[in-house]
């Protein structure tokens, strides 16, 4: 049996909060699962850069609100995605380090998610913003 660490204290303080303070918890998880992710994942590192020019420019299009909404998406969309995987990879990882086909096959999963979510992005960007930037640079 395993003894509680600091995280299963954690989640024992989340359950059976309400209102405000269950809140203010799950915010805090949030940011310290941004944090892990932004601290430990390399690929995450770059999608943030890649967010930080992608989303200012969404905005400077001067696009329909439903169209800038579609490109900030796919955005967001590549990042929640690689959470979801890098979540995924630290669970089989914390199983065991011996090699096993499921989990290889969770992690191929994983990686494959994030493939659709960047061919999700390269499409939306290359049908949306694509026309009106060359729209713009041709003056």
């Amino acid at each position: 049996m395993t003894t509680p660490n600091s995280q299963d204290k954690n989640a024992t303080d989340l359950k059976g909060k309400k209102g405000l303070r269950r809140l203010i918890n799950a915010t805090g998880y949030s940011m310290k699962g941004l944090s892990a992710a932004y601290r430990n994942e390399a690929a995450f590192r770059e999608e943030v850069l890649l967010a930080c020019v992608l989303i200012p420019c969404a905005l400077l299009l001067g696009l329909p609100a439903v169209e800038t909404v579609l490109l900030i998406g796919s955005v967001l969309l590549l990042m929640l995605v690689e959470i979801l995987n890098s979540a995924i990879e630290a669970v089989v990882d914390r199983i065991g380090p011996e090699l096993h086909p499921l989990s290889g096959r969770a992690k191929d999963l994983g990686s494959a998610a994030v493939f659709i979510a960047m061919i999700i992005l390269g499409v939306t960007w290359l049908l949306i913003a694509a026309p009106a930037l060359w729209a713009f640079l041709a003056g």
